[in-house]
């Protein structure tokens, strides 16, 4: 069964954009191993809470990512 786990900082996606993420994910699987993986594809999105992870030992929260854009 393909399997994609997605981890994203809270409140930072809608449900409009999970969707998006849950059908392209589920498009490409059946893209790679064929029609056959779709009905079986499995894609998790979990909301991260903000000051809940980092990267290069530094903690990291949604407005730091604003600050780049």
């Amino acid at each position: 069964m393909p399997f994609a786990h997605f981890k994203v900082p809270a409140g930072t996606v809608t449900a409009e954009d999970k969707k998006k993420i849950i059908e392209r994910t589920t498009d490409l699987y059946a893209e790679i191993y064929g029609e056959r993986a779709r009905p079986h594809t499995l894609v998790l999105i979990d909301e991260v809470v903000d000051g809940g992870w980092g990267f290069g030992g530094t903690v990291l929260t949604a407005a730091m990512l604003d600050e780049d854009a």
